[in-house]
């Protein structure tokens, strides 16, 4: 009787799977002392431009008047020229579009205390058949808006680092999964600051999902490294990697879409921030944790972890 000869062939997925840790091993060959230093020179620099250049606070959070047109032939710069020329008020437009309703037009942001019914008048006296929508934040509304958001930053924060602390049960993976989501939200900050995005209700909530992103691909990596099966730390990191870009990319590949495709201010700024947060989290996670846990387990104190878990 004949033996059947076994099949060697790999799987499609194998394939894929080889050829994309054959692209990401340069990142397995690096220095773990390299893999520390560039990304916290990143974060230093972060941190001098979000000191010099913070990003503005927006109307929902300092108070203000914003005044909604519709039906106007003038484009936003020509709107703002002549309201600031006609009333002294400096006010900055925008164009939108309604998801929902699909009907275009512009906003007027002023300073609180304007004369909303000044600019109003002003804009009705030219363009007969506008119409004209003001809406008042009350700088104590938007003041106790500002305290709400920075509490549930914090104590999101918080919560994260009692969790993954529990987790691990150890401080150098578990700060330095901690450092990395700060981080994230730092860098993501700074680009705010640079491209003149304001901080808004809508940006904090984006600064929240970043937490949630952060820890995820942190906490794999982290369990993969510690807690590994394969037989070096190299074969569990880009065993990690390889499967960590794909999340992340697949998220980042959305957002851009959403991006290009968003007609709305507030869905336009979330994407922003997370676009920049998502890229942050690619060097804090894949090269400064891997760089930190690359330098620990080769460190005495692996010992100490093993027995910590009972190992």
């Amino acid at each position: 009787m004949g033996t059947k000869k076994q099949k060697t062939n790999k799987k499609p997925s194998d394939k894929v799977l080889e050829t994309k840790r054959k692209r990401l091993s340069f990142l397995a060959k690096m220095e773990p002392r390299k893999m520390i230093l560039y990304p916290l020179v990143v974060f230093l620099l972060a941190a001098l431009i979000l000191a010099l250049h913070p990003p503005e606070k927006g109307i929902d959070l300092k108070g203000g008047v914003v005044i909604t047109v519709y039906q106007v032939s003038a484009s936003p710069d020509e709107l703002e020229s002549y309201v600031e020329e006609k009333t002294g008020i400096n006010v900055r437009a925008e164009e939108f579009k309604d998801p929902v309703t699909g009907l275009s037009g512009i906003r007027l942001y002023a300073p609180a205390g304007s004369d909303y019914g000044k600019i109003s008048d002003v804009i009705q006296s030219k363009y007969k058949d506008a119409d004209i929508i003001p809406r008042v934040v009350d700088p104590t509304f938007g003041e106790i808006a500002q305290k709400q958001g920075i509490k549930a930053i914090i104590y999101a924060f918080l919560g994260m680092a009692v969790v993954v602390f529990l987790f691990f049960r150890d401080p150098v993976p578990s700060g330095t999964i901690i450092f990395s989501a700060f981080s994230d939200m730092l860098i993501a900050l700074a680009m705010m600051g640079i491209l003149g995005i304001e901080l808004t209700t809508a940006t904090i909530a984006a600064l929240l999902m970043l937490i949630g992103y952060t820890v995820d691909s942190n906490i794999l990596l982290t369990t993969r490294l510690l807690r590994r099966k394969e037989d070096t730390v190299e074969d569990a990191y880009l065993s990690a990697v390889s499967t960590g870009f794909t999340m992340s990319t697949t998220t980042l590949g959305a957002l851009i879409i959403l991006w290009l495709v968003s007609t709305s201010e507030v869905i336009d700024s979330i994407t922003i921030v997370l676009i920049f947060g998502l890229l942050a989290d690619f060097m804090n996670t894949w090269i400064f944790n891997a760089g930190v846990l690359r330098w620990y387990i080769a460190s005495p104190y692996k010992f100490t972890i093993k027995l910590r878990r009972g190992k």
